[in-house]
């Protein structure tokens, strides 16, 4: 049968989607010179790499007349796609898309209603092909605003009887990479509220192989008739070169620890934080875990907020597989960097790959190897790698063509700020308070 997924191909479309515009009659909130980006407060340099595609940098925000640092320099340190079916024709599929492929190289520009949505602006990348030669890739990257529903609200019923209501917007900034049978959408947000986030979007075409009539594949999913497309990981691992309020960071492990009963916990409920300070590159292979919503902060001891606690963003990580592999297995060995959900290391300018600078000409490289130099990892410059991604079982929905799949992580201040930074964002524009919430009649009891 057909796996065409045109329009022309699919037949009768839907029709009663009816448009949604958005506009801004105004133009947009942010500025743009070169590939600077300023936004409310936000400060940010968007580029892409050859090898690791969309790059942020050099982000900080403007606060109380400082511009104070929070992230030297982001991007996609490497990604690996292994394939879990033994046959002769998948065993060997593993391509580490950033370090063989070249992420930036996989580019493409970008369309205005298709792609994009709003009042769009947009960079351009210049990159040089495998002969060095120059070339331009417009629209590479877009930038546009996004409305996100509600930032903070609350009605005071008890006293004024009145409501409070901002709505949340976040600066977009994102590029789409075809990368053979697979596209992925890459998406920097930053919020209203100091939050930083991270989202890859996975969509395109599964890889599939022919099966014979009646078979199950055993390492797969059956797509449509005599069609297996083999199960799979997407994993990435995000190079986070910190900078909060300077280059001297410290990162401290956070957990929620529910404390057993005693004299000091005589009804059961409480709740501590429990801190694990990382000091050495010989503990800073980390995991996730859920059951005590483990977040990594990275702290500045020299720096103090008015509490007298250091200034820190937290990473709210992406709870997600690791590599399924065998660790004895040569994929483990090339692709360690995904046998770990975090890894901290001190910063080296020779460091900017997990898997090494060239993971397809030797048997195991990278970030393994570099934890085993046991640097001093206290009140210094530090790299977090964070790998997040999904184990890929596909669905017949998969089929002919992907909808998005979407992982992603958040940077969130803790301490950064004194207060809520949102607070002086204006109320919805031409509503008042009794405009955004309408005052309930009190329900009467039964029989009243």
């Amino acid at each position: 049968e057909s796996g065409n997924y045109d329009a022309r191909s699919v037949g009768h479309l839907r029709g009663d989607l009816r448009p949604i515009e958005i506009t801004q009659p105004e133009g947009p909130s942010f500025t743009v010179s070169g590939n600077v980006i300023e936004w409310q407060r936000w400060r940010l340099h968007a580029h892409i790499d050859v090898v690791e595609g969309l790059v942020i940098s050099d982000v900080s925000y403007h606060d109380g007349g400082r511009k104070r640092p929070i992230m030297h320099r982001a991007g996609i340190s490497e990604m690996v796609v292994p394939y879990g079916d033994t046959s002769d024709d998948f065993y060997f599929r593993n391509v580490f898309d950033a370090g063989e492929y070249s992420l930036g190289k996989t580019v493409g520009s970008l369309s205005l209603g298709c792609d994009c949505l709003g009042e769009i602006r947009y960079l351009d990348a210049v990159l040089a092909d495998e002969s060095g030669t120059p070339h331009t890739v417009t629209n590479a990257i877009c930038l546009h605003e996004e409305d996100y529903g509600i930032l903070w609200k609350h009605w005071d019923f008890r006293y004024v009887q009145q409501a409070e209501v901002r709505r949340s917007r976040r600066l977009v900034v994102s590029s789409i990479h075809t990368i053979g049978n697979y596209e992925y959408g890459f998406f920097w947000y930053f919020y209203l509220d100091g939050t930083i986030q991270f989202e890859a979007k996975l969509t395109g075409i599964v890889q599939t192989r022919a099966v014979a009539p009646g078979e199950r594949p055993a390492y797969g999913t059956l797509v449509a008739p005599q069609l297996d497309a083999p199960n799979h990981q997407h994993l990435f691992n995000m190079r986070l070169d910190m900078e909060v309020d300077g280059p001297r960071n410290t990162v401290v492990e956070v957990d929620a620890i529910g404390l057993p009963m005693g004299p000091d916990n005589p009804y059961g409920n409480a709740i501590v934080a429990r801190r694990t300070e990382i000091t050495n590159e010989r503990d800073g292979r980390r995991m996730c875990d859920p059951l005590t919503a483990r977040t990594w902060k990275i702290t500045n001891p020299g720096v103090r907020n008015r509490l007298g606690e250091p200034v820190a963003y937290k990473l709210v990580p992406f709870v997600g597989p690791t590599l399924l592999a065998a660790p004895e297995s040569d994929l483990a060995r090339r692709a360690e960097f995904a046998r770990a959900h975090l890894w901290v290391t001190r910063y080296s300018p020779d460091e900017q790959h997990a898997a090494g600078d060239y993971p397809n000409q030797h048997p195991g490289d990278g970030i393994g190897q570099w934890i085993e130099q046991e640097r001093d990892l206290v009140d210094t410059d530090v790299v977090l790698w964070h790998t997040f991604g999904t184990s890929h079982l596909p669905r017949p929905e998969d089929w002919p063509i992907m909808p998005c799949d979407y992982v992603g992580f958040a940077l969130k201040p803790v301490g950064f700020f004194d207060r809520n930074p949102s607070l002086d964002v204006p109320p919805p524009s031409g509503h008042g308070t009794s405009n955004c919430h309408a005052v309930p009649r009190e329900s009467g009891r039964a029989g009243e």
